[in-house]
């Protein structure tokens, strides 16, 4: 696999599929997303349900995470006619509720395209009002900081958003990289940490959306 470059463009997508919706229409969204992977401008992408939702308030069922070198390729990707189509043929009809989160991950270490089996924890932070830059950096530096404390975790970035029209309001997002789910649950046994570095930063903290998610193996166009 080749290095990630030195700035990548992460972008996560999170849907809440119609209560009901025939699991074929889902498939159809799913293997649709998936397949834009064959697009220049995508150095990795996965699209799939949800292994768990930590929140209580946003009820997502599907995940879609991409990667890029650059604002300009994810710009160029959105306005692709092939992501166009998925998207008005096979995921405005059967979802709800979509949020997106853009933010710029500088000097991701390792791959840009992450393996199957892979674990991600997704947090997105909702900051309180006239929040100073100042603590903003020192929540930024908190989440950077939680790779040194968790041995499991093989990529952690972070940034601030930068396409809020999608993200209800959540400007700070994270995404935690784990060799798989094993290591994921091992996170969360070690409650102790994990609460330590919730309380650095809970008081500047309006809301918080946490989910889990599986990177899946690609489907076979055959199957």
């Amino acid at each position: 696999m080749s290095s990630s470059p030195t700035q990548t463009i992460e972008h996560i997508v999170l849907f809440k599929v119609k209560d009901d919706t025939d699991p074929s229409k889902v498939n159809a969204m799913v293997n649709g997303l998936s397949s834009l992977k064959s697009l220049d401008q995508v150095l990795h992408i996965t699209a799939g349900p949800l292994l768990r939702n930590r929140s209580s308030t946003l009820n997502f069922t599907h995940m879609l995470h991409s990667r890029y070198s650059s604002k300009d390729d994810l710009n160029a990707y959105s306005q692709h006619p092939n992501h166009m189509s998925v998207v008005k043929e096979s995921v405005l009809p059967i979802c709800e509720d979509i949020m997106a989160v853009d933010w710029v991950a500088e000097d991701l270490q390792g791959p840009a395209s992450l393996s199957p089996g892979s674990a991600l924890r997704v947090t997105f932070l909702k900051l309180k009002e006239n929040l100073e830059e100042e603590k903003k950096s020192e929540i930024l530096g908190v989440i950077k900081g939680i790779k040194n404390s968790f041995g499991q975790i093989s990529q952690l970035t972070c940034g601030e958003n930068f396409s809020p029209g999608r993200a209800k309001g959540y400007s700070i997002a994270s995404i935690a990289v784990f060799p798989g789910q094993s290591e994921l649950e091992t996170l969360d046994s070690d409650e102790e940490l994990v609460k330590l570095q919730k309380e650095k930063v809970k008081e500047h903290l309006e809301s918080v959306v946490v989910v889990d998610y599986l990177v899946s193996l690609p489907q076979s166009a055959s199957l």
